[in-house]
C-alpha cells in the first residue's frame, strides 16, 4: 500500500513546523510554496534581530494572546524552553536579551533556516518552490506551476491538506490571503492590521522632528496598564514597540465607534506636583528653557505645543496635568500590507481541536490565518510554531485513527 499523501500550503514557520511533525511518521509529504524560497516574512524578520520567543512566566505569556484559553494546551506544551532546545538541536544556539526576548546567538534567521530546511529534506519531505494553490475541491488540489505558466492549472489528491497560508500583511513576501475565498465568509473573523503604527494628522510646524523618539514616555487607553518606552513621531503619525501594545485597546474603541484616544505621560519619573514646580514661568528665562530644564526635550517639547492649548502654556498646575496625561486622538491604523501581524482569521468554532475544518473534511489550518493576535516580543513565532505542530499532530491523529474530536 502506498504512503499517504499530505500536502502542506506555505513554508513559513507554521507549514515547517506542520512538516516536522509529520515527518516522523511514514507518509508523503509535499509542501508548496508561490515564492521562489522558504519562509521569506522569517527572513524580513530576523533581518534586525531574529527575536524568536520570550522567557517570562508563562501563565503572563499567555495573556499576551486575545484567544489565550485556544492557545494554551499549544503553547505549555511548545512553550519557550521548548523552542530553545529545538534550535540547540538544530546546532543554534539561543540566549535572553535583558528584556527578556530570546535570540539567536548570531541574531540572525538565515542560518536557523538552512538547518532546519536541511533536516527537513533528509526526513523527505519535498519542496516545491513556484507553486501557487489556486483553489480546493475536497481533497484535490488545484495549482499553477509558475515555473511552467504556460502550463495547464494541475490538480492532485492528497489525503490530507494543510493550510499555513498567513494572513495578509506584507503580501509581497506572500501572505496575500487569497486562501479567503476557498471558505465561507462566516468562518473568518474579518482581518484588521496589528503591531501597525497609527496615523495622526500633523501640523508644518512637526515636521523637523518626523523621525525622532519620544523617549521613556509611558502610553496607555483609557484604564488599560501603562506600559513604558519609545514612540517615533512619523510623518503620518506614530510608530513603535509601545504604539503596537495599545493596538488591541485602541481597536476595541474603534469597533465601538468611539474616537481612538491615546494618553502618554512624557515625563513619567516626575509626579505632577514636581513637574508642576518646574514649570513656574521665570522673568530671566524663557519658556522654552523652563521646558527644557523641566525635562521636555526637543521632540516632547515640540509635541506639547501641537497639541496644547497655547493658552496654558504660561499655568503651570494645567500645563503640568497635560503633560503627564497628553491625549493623542489617533485618526486610523496604517494599511494592514503595512502591519507586522494581523488580528482576524479562520474562526476557533470553524475548526475541530485537531484544527480541521469541520466544513472540510482532510483540510487543517495553522499559524497566522488563525484568529488569534499577540503583540511582538516572541509571541508571534511561538503560537506559528506551537498552531503548527497541533495541525501535525491533527493530522496523524485523524490519519491514523480515521476520526477527529466531535467538539
Amino acid at each position: 500500500m502506498p504512503n499517504k499523501r499530505i500536502a502542506i500550503v506555505g513554508a513559513g514557520p507554521a507549514g515547517l513546523m506542520a512538516a516536522e511533525v509529520l515527518s516522523q511518521y511514514d507518509y508523503d509529504i509535499h509542501v508548496y510554496e508561490q515564492k521562489p524560497s522558504a519562509a521569506r516574512k522569517f527572513l524580513m524578520a530576523g533581518k534586525t534581530g531574529l527575536n524568536i520567543s520570550h522567557a517570562e512566566d508563562v501563565a503572563q505569556f499567555l495573556q499576551r494572546y486575545d484567544h489565550p484559553d485556544w492557545l494554551t494546551p499549544w503553547i505549555r506544551r511548545w512553550d519557550a524552553t521548548w523552542i530553545r532546545q529545538w534550535m540547540t538541536d538544530l546546532g543554534v544556539e539561543s540566549y535572553v536579551g535583558s528584556s527578556g526576548r530570546i535570540f539567536p546567538v548570531e541574531m540572525k534567521a538565515a542560518p536557523l533556516l538552512r538547518a532546519w530546511l536541511k533536516r527537513l529534506t533528509g526526513q523527505g519531505v519535498k519542496f516545491h518552490y513556484r507553486h501557487v494553490c489556486l483553489g480546493l475541491e475536497g481533497q484535490q488540489l488545484h495549482f499553477q506551476d509558475l515555473k511552467h505558466a504556460d502550463q495547464p492549472v494541475q490538480t492532485e489528491r492528497f489525503d490530507a491538506i494543510v493550510l499555513a497560508c498567513g494572513a495578509v500583511s506584507w503580501p509581497q513576501l506572500g501572505s496575500n490571503g487569497a486562501w479567503q475565498q476557498w471558505l465561507k465568509s462566516e468562518q473568518i473573523q474579518p482581518f484588521q492590521p496589528s503591531n501597525a503604527g497609527v496615523e495622526r494628522p500633523w501640523s508644518s510646524f512637526m515636521q523637523p522632528v518626523f523621525g525622532q523618539p519620544l523617549k521613556r514616555v509611558e502610553a496607555w487607553v483609557q484604564s488599560e496598564q501603562k506600559t513604558m518606552g519609545d514612540i517615533v513621531i512619523t510623518q503620518y503619525g506614530l510608530e513603535s514597540g509601545l504604539i503596537y501594545k495599545q493596538g488591541r485597546a485602541l481597536r476595541q474603541l474603534q469597533q465601538q465607534q468611539q474616537p481612538m484616544c491615546l494618553h502618554l505621560d512624557l515625563l513619567p519619573a516626575l509626579s505632577q506636583a514636581e513637574l508642576a514646580k518646574k514649570l513656574v514661568p521665570s522673568k530671566k528665562q524663557s519658556l522654552s528653557n523652563v521646558w527644557r530644564k523641566a525635562g521636555l526635550d526637543t521632540v516632547k517639547a515640540s509635541l506639547v505645543r501641537e497639541l496644547v492649548d497655547k493658552a496654558l502654556w504660561h499655568d503651570a498646575e494645567r500645563l503640568a496635568a497635560n503633560i503627564k496625561d497628553l491625549v493623542i486622538e489617533i485618526e486610523a491604523f496604517r494599511p494592514i500590507e503595512e502591519a507586522i501581524s494581523c488580528a482576524g482569521g479562520v474562526k476557533q468554532s470553524a475548526l475541530t481541536p485537531e484544527l480541521q475544518l469541520k466544513s472540510h473534511p482532510g483540510i487543517f489550518c495553522c499559524g497566522e490565518m488563525l484568529d488569534w493576535d499577540a503583540p511582538t516580543g516572541g509571541y508571534l513565532l511561538t503560537a506559528c510554531f506551537a498552531t503548527g505542530r497541533a495541525a501535525g499532530e491533527g493530522v496523524h491523529q485523524v490519519l491514523s485513527t480515521g476520526s477527529a474530536s466531535e467538539c
